[in-house]
């Protein structure tokens, strides 16, 4: 309903790129760049100096850029005006989550949500913790669920729940029978990691950090980007690992992986990120709201 040109002007000038632009709006960069061009023909002056690759407002454009936000404050505000009073809670939201979270606790949370708002269209995108943190940051998703904690001071952060990790290791492994292991013994054999940028690595880290152990005392044999890959690598007896004990309960049942509590134990917690914007689609309230009672009432499940 919002003024389609305006939109995409937003979106260039928020992020300083026609590029990033076009993959945020699913659009291509030509269509992107005659939109903007329309809005220049429209107000018949530049709102962008294009110098270089790089792109800057021009004084037109910071004026177009402030009153556009507010405009989409206003909209915001009216849609859900309108949808308080007539009950209805619909749109399109965009969510994104760490790679452990999306693959293991989401898929219940989020089932459960459409069964009870079925028109409403939710849309997931995975990547690590990093990577959800900085798709926040651009808007480009709604809400994004992440494992580590969050630096970035103007984003909201809002704890789920508190996440056990536990080391791993294959029957048979000589430490199988141990039960709890310092993380000084399990670093004596070759230890299997996630990738940079990944939550779980960043939280292992800082705990080696707090234990005074140096990164060169790690014996790395592998890096690998997902929960899965790490597990089909222990159970191949290629090395050991510390994961998200709610990652290996198929494999503790099956006898295919032994779990050993960590001492002193590691635990980090589970987080809604988002943006602090004033007014929301109401289906983002009410995705927020259904989560926090979600992990209130299953507090082992996400």
């Amino acid at each position: 309903m919002a003024d389609r040109r305006l939109q995409v002007f937003h979106t260039v000038a928020r992020l300083l790129s026609f590029t990033k632009a076009a993959e945020t709006l699913h659009m291509t960069q030509p269509a992107v760049t005659f939109q903007v061009r329309q809005l220049e023909e429209q107000f018949n002056t530049r709102l962008f100096d294009r110098t270089h690759n790089r792109i800057s407002l021009t004084e037109a454009g910071k004026r177009v850029y402030e009153f556009s936000g507010r405009i989409f404050e206003l909209y915001a505000e009216m849609e859900n005006a309108v949808r308080d009073m007539t009950g209805e809670v619909s749109g399109v939201l965009m969510i994104g989550a760490s790679t452990t979270i999306a693959e293991y606790m989401l898929p219940a949370l989020l089932g459960d949500f459409k069964r009870k708002y079925p028109d409403v269209n939710v849309q997931l995108k995975v990547s690590n913790s990093e990577g959800i943190v900085h798709m926040v940051e651009n808007n480009v998703i709604d809400l994004g669920v992440v494992e580590s904690p969050v630096m970035n001071k103007n984003l909201v952060v809002e704890m789920c729940r508190m996440d056990q990790l536990v080391a791993v290791v294959a029957p048979g492994h000589p430490l199988a029978e141990r039960g709890t292991i310092s993380i000084e013994d399990l670093l004596e054999y070759p230890y299997i990691c996630r990738e940079e940028g990944s939550g779980t690595r960043e939280v292992i880290a800082d705990y080696m950090n707090r234990l005074g152990i140096e990164g060169g005392r790690v014996n790395l044999s592998m890096e690998l980007g997902s929960p899965e890959s790490i597990k089909g690598a222990v159970e191949a007896g290629m090395g050991v690992s510390i994961v998200s004990l709610a990652t290996i309960q198929k494999e503790l049942k099956l006898g295919t992986l032994v779990m050993l509590a960590l001492e002193p134990g590691l635990e980090r917690p589970f987080s809604f990120v988002h943006q602090k914007q004033k007014f929301r689609h109401r289906a983002m309230d009410e995705l927020l709201e259904f989560a926090r009672n979600y992990c209130k009432s299953h507090p082992d499940v996400v």
